[in-house]
């Protein structure tokens, strides 16, 4: 695993990763903002071919659009995110899919759950994203293209776009390979 904008305080012991997110970070693609932002914390490994990844999520979220979850990456301008994104004081399980321009998804919560499971299945030309509050049951939230025959960068993902930052916590990150 490695880091693509790595964090100034961090740990990964016993398959936690505990993350102070700087502030200031994001990804996002032009659409709605007029602006580039790929300086979001990205721990990941590469893979090729088809595969599920999947981690559990804690965070203390606290500010307008503080972030985390899994991200699927080819480059800058081809990427997914989904997690949870933080928006007028409750959690939003969220979803970006980025082709040249960003697009957004949100499901909106009422209960901020203390934790959340995110799944992101990568098989031919396309990704499925889901959640989930149980270890085993994941709820679709959304299908989206994704360039096949590839290799990808696969991993946990975090940003604070527009706070200070705040800690989060990933665990059970797990690949398993499709093909």
């Amino acid at each position: 695993m490695q880091w693509l904008n790595e964090p100034q305080n961090w740990s990964h012991e016993n398959d936690v990763l505990k993350v102070a997110v700087d502030g200031g970070t994001d990804f996002w693609r032009i659409t709605h903002y007029d602006f580039i932002r790929d300086n979001g914390h990205f721990f990941y490994r590469e893979e090729s071919g088809d595969f599920v990844a999947s981690v559990r999520i804690r965070g203390a979220y606290r500010e307008l659009y503080d972030q985390g979850g899994l991200m699927i990456r080819i480059d800058e301008r081809n990427w997914i995110k989904t997690g949870i994104e933080f928006v007028d004081g409750r959690q939003n399980l969220s979803a970006v899919v980025t082709r040249e321009f960003s697009d957004w998804s949100v499901i909106a919560r009422d209960d901020n759950p203390p934790e959340v499971r995110f799944r992101l299945k990568r098989q031919k030309d396309f990704v499925e994203i889901g959640y989930s509050f149980e270890s085993s049951d994941f709820a679709m939230l959304r299908l989206a293209y994704f360039p096949p025959a590839v290799p990808a960068q696969i991993g946990m993902m975090c940003a604070a776009p527009d706070g200070s930052g705040f800690s989060i916590e990933f665990d059970h990150f797990t690949i398993k390979r499709l093909d």
